[in-house]
């Protein structure tokens, strides 16, 4: 009997996700565990497998549909297998081969509820993203099949290609060319000019989504400091040639912030903590995950060095770099983005001043690591170049005080501004 493979719940609240690439096709064998799709959900690209051996009989969604959990997937069964009806296709095969004639039928407030839209899947989706309803739509493709074109200029206000409706028209004739049609095919006119929608991602609205909360929930503040950050700079290019050499490791400064961080975080422990407001709680974590921001042409992605403080600084420098390249590429596993306790954002090698940084929920605090540059200061009474660099600390003010902020960066600062002490702490 046909199975229908249903998208499974994931867990940690994720309910809905974007279906990126088929591995299997209709007609092709499978066996258990195979891989059969990749699926975005929540900053991770994710392989979802066969959960039995079969032939893939219907697939229920196209690369870039938006699907829920629950919703069908793709149906597996012995060759030759009639697909359940519940996994039929939502436009049927009449409705997709019928007269042109029906499509140029006029869109009335009865034919829109009598007739189900044809669309793909995947122009249903850019609809439900665009906020579109497609049965007040007449779609320009054959026998009117909905385009994508159809939906974008429906959104941007204009009306949308319709068959011909003239009778002394033939059916094989085109309708005149729109002005619209001298434009680039990705490009609207509006009344204040052309205008290119790109469909937003579903890891930039998980992006969005996730500032937007931070910004309603915590309080945020932030806090800024400056280092001499001279001495580490001579001892970091002093290591890394001959740990490069020696382990083939990409040895880069932040491993010496990360370690700073947690020393610092044991003496500071509400900077390493959550808050359980429904128990009246507050969550000291005896554990260091330090989530480090990656950014990537798809947008920020937060990978999670585990247990940083159980790590050397080479096997953590190996471990940022290989977390980076597959934040990078969209390889991360779940697990690798969660459990962060304390994240860091080094924005120094983008340039800028310093930023404000908005805190990862739901941590109470994110570090800013920002430009390292010569600058003249004065030591001793005598002006001389030193490598400075400000550090940022953004915390929720409605659980840390702005005076723990205060020497929970001046603790910080010491340790990065004297690596000596911060190699006797370690």
């Amino acid at each position: 009997m046909a199975f229908t493979f249903l998208f499974p719940d994931v867990g940690e609240g994720i309910h809905e996700a974007t279906v990126v690439e088929w591995l299997i096709a209709e007609g092709d064998a499978v066996a258990v565990d195979q891989p059969m799709v990749k699926v975005e959900t929540d900053k991770a690209v994710v392989e979802l497998p066969s959960p039995r051996a079969g032939q893939i009989l219907k697939l229920n969604a196209a690369a870039g549909d938006l699907i829920h959990v629950g919703d069908e997937l793709v149906v597996i069964g012995e060759a030759g297998e009639d697909v359940p009806e519940s996994a039929a296709p939502a436009a049927s095969e009449a409705a997709v081969t019928a007269a042109p004639a029906a499509a140029a039928a006029p869109v009335t407030e009865s034919t829109k509820s009598a007739r189900r839209p044809v669309a793909t899947p995947r122009t249903r989706a850019l609809a439900r993203r665009m906020g579109v309803d497609l049965t007040t739509i007449v779609g320009s493709g054959p026998h009117g099949r909905i385009l994508d074109a159809d939906v974008e200029q429906a959104a941007a206000g204009g009306s949308t290609p319709a068959a011909p409706a003239a009778p002394q028209m033939a059916a094989s004739e085109k309708p005149p060319a729109a002005p619209v049609a001298a434009m680039p095919p990705a490009t609207t006119p509006t009344a204040d000019g052309p205008v290119e929608r790109v469909p937003l991602t579903h890891l930039r609205k998980v992006i969005a989504g996730a500032m937007r909360t931070s910004k309603q929930i915590s309080a945020h503040v932030t806090h800024v400091e400056e280092a001499d950050v001279t001495d580490l700079m001579a001892i970091y290019r002093q290591l890394k040639p001959s740990i490069q050499e020696q382990v083939g490791v990409k040895f880069s400064v932040l491993p010496f912030f990360v370690k700073a961080l947690v020393r610092t975080l044991r003496d500071f422990p509400m900077f390493n903590a959550s808050v359980d407001e429904g128990a009246g709680e507050l969550v000291l974590k005896r554990y260091y995950n330090i989530g480090l921001a990656v950014d990537t042409p798809e947008g920020l992605i937060v990978p999670v060095v585990k247990n940083a403080d159980t790590k050397d600084m080479v096997t953590m420098a190996a471990e940022i770099a290989d977390l980076a390249e597959r934040a990078r590429s969209r390889q991360l596993s779940l697990d690798e983005i969660r459990g962060g306790t304390c994240t860091v954002t080094n924005i120094g090698p983008l340039g800028g001043v310093f930023a404000t940084p908005i805190i990862n929920q739901p941590e109470l605090a994110i570090i800013g690591l920002h430009k390292i540059q010569e600058r003249p200061v004065v030591r001793d009474g005598e002006i001389v170049v030193r490598h400075m660099m400000y550090l940022s600390v953004s915390f929720d003010h409605r659980w840390i005080d702005g005076a723990d902020a205060a020497r929970f960066m001046s603790a910080y600062v010491r340790l990065v501004s004297n690596p000596n002490e911060l190699m006797v702490r370690l």
